[in-house]
């Protein structure tokens, strides 16, 4: 069974542990790590009665990309879990920049017990983590018992096609998913593919380049960033090639 670094090392692309304490500054450069702010703002907007009562939870919230901009448009208070301390520090600064420090609480920790503890919630979102708390059976369950009955969860992840070699869920799975565990599909935006190729392009071309500089500062650990890069672009290409980036809103039953 996975430890909880090899999972995150997994959903970050990087195939070693060894390489978990150079990420915070290989993504330097990216505030965004998960899900789109917009696409979680519009459909909450679209989906969700909004009100400043409404408490929102964002599990592996990176750097609070997602958390900050929610709060900052709704006026919602986050609270936002992340593993890494580095991500945490960066989401406090951004909630002082945005002048929503008040609405933001940013804590370090191990998303699989922030599940078992974290309960009440109106919103709770999952930004593009792969299976750190399971697969999308387990997941799903998890996430169904940190939002009160009415509330709402974000998953952001992909659909994986039938002639796929299954590591990706595809829609008709992740609709029976939902049905098993008594939720109800509200809403679901695919991620436009000239926005994936574009983003995939920038973001890469910022890693490669703190990837390099570290191969100059590391010379004996070249092979971990020539990896890193490597499985980053292989996600990449999976992405714009094999699979289908969506985010889903669902809905619990009262």
């Amino acid at each position: 069974m996975l430890n909880v670094e090899e999972k995150l090392a997994k959903s970050l692309t990087a195939e070693s542990i060894e390489l978990i304490p150079y990420l915070p500054y290989l993504l330097q450069d990216l505030w965004e790590l998960g899900a789109s702010p917009n696409d979680i703002i519009d459909m909450t907007l679209k989906h969700v009665p909004v009100s400043e009562k409404m408490r929102v939870l964002d599990l592996a919230c990176g750097k609070g990309a997602v958390s900050v901009q929610l709060a900052k448009a709704l006026g919602c208070r986050v609270t936002g879990i992340d593993i890494i301390p580095e991500f945490i520090d960066d989401a406090i600064k951004k909630a002082q920049e945005y002048g929503v420090e008040s609405l933001c609480e940013f804590k370090r920790g191990d998303i699989n017990e922030a599940v078992k503890t974290q309960k009440e919630y109106d919103i709770v979102i999952l930004g593009a983590v792969g299976d750190v708390l399971g697969n999308p059976e387990q997941t799903i369950q998890k996430l169904k018992q940190t939002v009160k009955n009415s509330g709402y969860i974000f998953i952001d992840d992909a659909y994986g096609n039938n002639d796929s070699d299954g590591r990706y869920s595809t829609r008709e799975q992740w609709q029976l998913f939902f049905k098993n565990a008594q939720l109800k599909i509200i809403d679901e935006r695919i991620a436009k593919e000239e926005a994936i190729v574009s983003t995939n392009d920038e973001q890469q071309s910022f890693i490669v380049k703190r990837a390099n500089e570290l191969k100059e500062s590391h010379p004996a650990k070249a092979f971990l960033f020539d990896n890193y890069i490597k499985s980053q672009q292989s996600e990449c290409d999976e992405l714009e090639n094999e699979i289908v980036g969506v985010t889903m809103l669902v809905k619990k039953s009262s």
